[in-house]
């Protein structure tokens, strides 16, 4: 239990230092629009989305098999 917690400890810190590193301004253009924001939040978004859509498709994907 305690590993765990050193490992996501280490794991918020990596993150956090990531952040500091990487907070240049950046223009993201998709389609027809553009927007500017932190090159971190960029990822982070990306990473949650990520995330969001795997979560999504895994429990869509067990549910179908339980039925």
């Amino acid at each position: 239990m305690k590993i765990k917690l050193v490992a996501a400890a280490a794991l918020i810190l990596l993150g956090f230092l990531f952040a500091l590193q990487n907070s240049a301004v950046v223009e993201i253009r998709f389609l027809f629009g553009s927007v500017h924001m932190s090159l971190a939040l960029v990822i982070f978004l990306a990473g949650a989305a990520g995330l969001l859509s795997g979560f999504l498709l895994g429990t869509a994907s067990r549910r179908r098999k339980s039925d």
